[in-house]
């Protein structure tokens, strides 16, 4: 009998382990095996012929010495380090709003704060850069009343750009999350917090924040996994500021002029699989120290 449930189980899970293996696994397996070998073309790429050699993790070697691939990952990551904090510390703050809120109203908020996370990303992209146009954008007219001259697509300005958008984006699903968690906090606890004479301010830094500890840990990684992997946004970008957003600007960027523009497939798939490995141990080291400091 407990075999058979088991059996049936497994019969429930199958679609989706199937999916995993021919989705994830496979072209996983397949991007190590490609990064393992180089095409060597001849006849000076002029209707020449061309060879695979093994060459084991020269692509590795070669990646992990790519100034303007490590340039581009660092470049990232200073920008997750200021966005991620920003992002979540709005959707906390919004969640904690709507928590204060009574059902109705919080219901109607909620589903407006939802609706740009509906919105595709890439349509959200453009946009956003119509907004921020010179030309046909409401904002480059609405800081000339107050006397602001700024250019959104300036060097100094593009990844606040991009930041502001990416937050407008993303901040509706990470408030769900944490709004979410906070409906778990058991309602006794604030009613005795407040006969205590606790104010609702804090209440919400004592109580309401620690608990959803978690749901900031698992935004937080998602976050970290998805900042890191960023070209919608820079690649919209670049087709409007091409001399501020060049083709390096990302690791995504890269990865995909080395596959599609360069027809470099086996260096690409080398630097796809080492930025993977990157956002593990990203991953990894976040989760550890946040739940170090929470123990």
């Amino acid at each position: 009998m407990i075999r058979s449930l088991r059996w049936k189980g497994a019969a429930f899970t199958a679609p989706f382990q199937l999916g995993f293996v021919f989705v994830y696994l496979l072209p996983i397996g397949y991007a190590v095996y490609q990064s393992l070998f180089v095409e060597r073309r001849s006849g000076l790429g002029l209707g020449g012929g061309s060879t695979t050699e093994f060459v084991g993790l020269d692509n590795y070697e070669r990646g992990l010495t790519d100034p303007v691939f490590l340039g581009a990952i660092g470049r990232v990551f200073l920008f997750a380090c200021v966005q991620i904090p920003l992002m979540l510390g709005v959707a906390l703050l919004v969640a904690l709003l709507l928590d204060a809120l009574t059902s109705r109203l919080t219901s109607a908020f909620r589903i407006g704060l939802l609706v740009p996370y509906m919105i595709p990303g890439v349509v959200a992209t453009i946009v956003w850069v119509n907004v921020y146009s010179p030309d046909v954008g409401p904002l480059t007219d609405l800081g000339r009343l107050f006397g602001w001259s700024w250019n959104f697509f300036a060097p100094e300005m593009v990844w606040p750009s991009i930041g502001n958008l990416l937050t407008w984006h993303g901040i509706g699903y990470n408030m769900l999350i944490i709004y979410a968690a906070l409906q778990a906090v058991p309602r006794e606890m604030f009613d005795a917090a407040r006969v205590d004479g606790a104010s609702e301010l804090r209440i919400a830094l004592s109580i309401k924040v620690p608990y959803v500890r978690g749901a900031l840990v698992l935004t937080g990684m998602l976050s970290i996994i998805h900042m890191l992997q960023i070209f919608n946004e820079p690649q919209l970008f670049r087709s409007v500021t091409p001399q501020t957003v060049d083709a390096n600007f990302t690791p995504i960027m890269i990865i995909f002029n080395q596959a599609f523009a360069s027809g470099n497939y086996n260096y690409a798939a080398a630097l796809s699989v080492l930025l993977a490995l990157f956002l593990g141990v990203a991953s990894f080291l976040f989760y550890r120290l946040t739940t170090r400091e929470a123990d």
